[in-house]
């Protein structure tokens, strides 16, 4: 009888992963926020083209690249996570990278838009 056990010790029981339908709209909820979030950094961009000096239309065009790449980010990550979901993998589906990237990369924006205002005449 032992010997029964001890066979079964060593061998992984396979469970199906239950994934409640809320998993699937917090998917959906996050890519609309991300969206949400481009959407107003492309209307600050839009504003700092139509009404901004040549220091602006930079700035426009640096955040516009950055709204670019968040969308395309964003759209990679939520079909990453509904193929996840779909196959009911069980697999972090937070998002540790995104985030601090994206940050970086405003800062960058921000601190380039600050140095060319110094840098021009001296002045703010």
């Amino acid at each position: 009888m032992s010997s029964v056990l001890e066979s079964t010790q060593n061998k992984r029981i396979a469970l199906p992963v239950r994934i409640e339908p809320k998993v699937f709209f917090a998917n959906e909820r996050t890519f609309l926020a991300w969206l949400n979030f481009t959407v107003v950094l492309g209307g600050l961009a839009m504003g700092l083209l139509n009404f901004g000096d040549r220091i602006g239309r930079l700035s426009a065009v640096l955040f516009t690249i950055i709204a670019m790449g968040v969308m395309l980010y964003a759209l990679y990550t939520f079909h990453w996570r509904a193929t996840k979901i779909r196959n009911r993998e069980s697999a972090p589906y937070d998002d540790r990278v995104g985030p601090t990237v994206l940050c970086i990369f405003l800062l960058l924006a921000i601190m380039i838009n600050f140095y060319l205002r110094v840098g021009e005449k001296g002045k703010f």
